[in-house]
């Protein structure tokens, strides 16, 4: 199949390309005709203002994209501009990421202004952060186990405070890796493999740095006598260990992180809902929102 180039104008191709993409399209989707129309509609309508403005498909830039959209969506109501902007949304990843006919991915540029004015600072570590944090995390003193197995906790699982601290010796099995969360706070118990260095890291405190107690719990206090360990606590000395390795952010940063991790890693937001423990698909979403691009990707591609 034939790439655009600099020399062949979008006149002359963008019926071609139209055709292609829906066939496409309609390989991985199953949509109606109506929704058919629609797109075709738009991306007909993308092609004639790229001609009549002489600009051809490999130049295209993010700015002639929004002032398409800008004329394009002018007499539209909110929610068929948003399903338009969309429509060329998936059509621009497909030029990119399937056909390589523009330079870069647009996609992922295109966003309304609604979505500009809700977007945070992100609230997760970066890669880097990741390896500042755990390079820098003592393991000396019992208390400094106990901490350093909950970071672990936090962020390869991506349990709460209060699930961390609800922990019990019955709820691992060291055999077989896994740990089994029962109260959630969806009310859904939920078994989940623990990594080796994380396994290796509740044997380490267990062995090494938790008091003996007949407590089952996993996490104790040290003084004025062993006792189980609260969620508050727990968040302590979370947020503490961040800052002590010299980040900014909370606890639940380090759940945050995970969330962002499995979403990179390719899972779906009703896998991620499960394995966060939310009781609605929108807490979900809000995680998700820390990551703008990601977030992007998740909510437009991927039937909520």
């Amino acid at each position: 199949m034939a790439e655009l180039t600099p020399e062949k104008p979008i006149a002359d191709d963008m019926d071609r390309v139209c055709r292609e993409y829906l066939d496409y399209f309609l390989k991985i989707h199953q949509s109606g005709p109506t929704q058919i129309d629609s797109i075709t509609m738009v991306i007909k309508a993308f092609g004639t203002y790229l001609q009549k403005s002489g600009i051809e498909l490999i130049r295209i830039n993010i700015e002639h994209v929004d002032e398409f959209l800008a004329m394009f969506n002018a007499s539209y109501a909110k929610a068929t501009q948003r399903l338009y902007r969309s429509f060329l949304r998936c059509f621009l990843r497909y030029l990119y990421n399937e056909r390589n006919l523009i330079r870069r991915n647009l996609a992922d540029l295109l966003i309304s202004p609604p979505m500009y004015a809700r977007a945070k600072p992100p609230q997760f570590l970066r890669p880097g952060e990741v390896r500042q944090l755990f390079n820098r995390l003592p393991r000396t003193t019992a208390c400094e186990l106990r901490t350093y197995a909950q970071v672990h906790l936090a962020y390869y699982l991506g349990l709460r405070p209060i699930e961390i601290s609800r922990i019990t010796l019955d709820d691992i099995s060291f055999r077989k890796g896994l740990l089994e969360l029962k109260n959630r706070k969806n009310n859904r118990p939920l078994q989940l493999p623990i990594p080796e260095d994380t396994l290796k890291a509740i044997t380490a405190y267990i062995v090494g740095g938790r008091p003996k107690s007949h407590d089952r719990s996993v996490f104790l206090i040290f003084w004025p006598e062993p006792k189980p360990m609260s969620a508050n606590l727990t968040g302590f000395y979370l947020t503490k260990a961040l800052r002590d390795a010299g980040l900014p952010g909370t606890a639940y940063w380090l759940r945050h992180t995970f969330a962002q991790n499995m979403l990179e890693a390719g899972a779906g937001i009703f896998e991620i809902k499960e394995m966060m423990g939310h009781e609605s698909i929108e807490s979900t979403n809000n995680y998700l929102s820390v990551h703008v691009a990601l977030m992007r990707r998740i909510l437009f591609d991927e039937t909520v």
